[in-house]
């Protein structure tokens, strides 16, 4: 069996292996790859893996494929309704990244509330030694007991980030679509959207990007929030109208925000995010340890073993 992965450098740029996979067929990995070339790179191969390279219904109909692998949660990247008329079974992983994700969370929510890294910088450069006083800070610090934290999504993500937040003495209001009362408790408390706006200091995203979700955050709801309003995003750029955003962040409606997605990735160079006052911006970096990613690969490997073995798992098209 021939397996083609067809983008792998951001699962694995050189710090883990593919071992897994070559124990289950001819194994070719390219680090990316281009749409004109995708077609001739899958050739005959039964199995490939894809992260972003899109998997359009002219792929489908020009290759002999029986099984996709996405090297992700979301798997929009695959034409689903052509691959399930073709018989093409689609896998995705589901979860591998919760723990990284939440923790990154407040890797964001912690820099907005400390700004470690410049009193770091102001430090090296010199502020600290020449200061009269035995301390110093130049951003406003702020403590995170006590506050509120509406979590959008109480999935596996959500949740951990909920854990995270009452660890840290927060209270927390979440929305879900199909929310579990059994879970409520003196910390923790299901509301509507409305309420959740209302009530926040700190929003933290962790829904799907779907019809209902996309542009959740925008100038409507915006209004809706607390003056001062903390906005974090790890979940999915769209879910928020970006240009709304950095006009609250301009104007002070919301005090700061921490994004490690945006709506075009890679962030195109007139994002108005760029330009917005206190907003920190990652790569999309949230799933990117270590850890996280040696899951992934786990799971990509047992994904295929269990489809050879006739008994498909993580299949989104069944």
């Amino acid at each position: 069996m021939k397996i083609v992965v067809l983008d792998g450098y951001t699962l694995n740029p050189g710090d883990l292996k593919w071992d897994g996979l070559g124990k289950l067929g001819e194994l070719v990995i390219y680090d990316r790859t281009s749409e004109d070339k995708v077609i001739e790179r899958i050739g005959d191969a039964e199995v490939i893996f894809i992260n972003k390279v899109k998997i359009t219904r002219e792929v489908l109909e020009k290759t002999n494929l029986k099984y996709i692998g996405v090297l992700a949660t979301g798997y929009n990247v695959v034409d689903i309704d052509a691959a399930k008329e073709k018989g093409v079974l689609v896998s995705n992983i589901p979860t591998y990244g919760t723990a990284s994700v939440a923790q990154m969370v407040f890797a964001l929510l912690l820099e907005i509330c400390h700004h470690i890294g410049a009193h770091d910088i102001a430090v090296k450069r010199g502020e600290w030694a020449n200061k009269a006083d035995f301390c110093f800070w130049n951003y406003p610090l702020i403590e995170l007991a006590g506050k509120t934290m509406g979590i959008i999504g109480y999935g596996r993500i959500g949740q951990a980030a909920g854990t995270l937040a009452q660890a840290f003495g927060m209270k927390v209001l979440a929305y879900n679509r199909h929310p579990d009362k059994a879970q409520e408790g003196d910390t923790l408390k299901f509301v509507e959207l409305d309420e959740l706006f209302s009530k926040s200091d700190v929003i933290s995203l962790h829904c799907p990007l779907l019809e209902s979700t996309k542009g959740i955050i925008c100038k409507s709801n915006i209004t809706k929030m607390k003056d001062g309003v903390i906005i974090i995003n790890t979940s999915r750029g769209p879910l928020i109208v970006e240009v709304d955003l950095a006009e609250a962040l301009n104007s002070g409606k919301v005090y700061a925000a921490g994004v490690d997605v945006v709506a075009v990735e890679p962030i195109e160079p007139d994002n108005p995010l760029l330009k917005a006052k206190n907003i920190f911006i990652t790569p999309h970096i949230a799933w990117a340890p270590i850890e996280s990613r040696q899951r992934l690969m786990d799971i990509a490997v047992e994904n295929v073993r269990s489809y050879m073995n006739g008994c498909p798992d993580n299949i989104v098209n069944p």
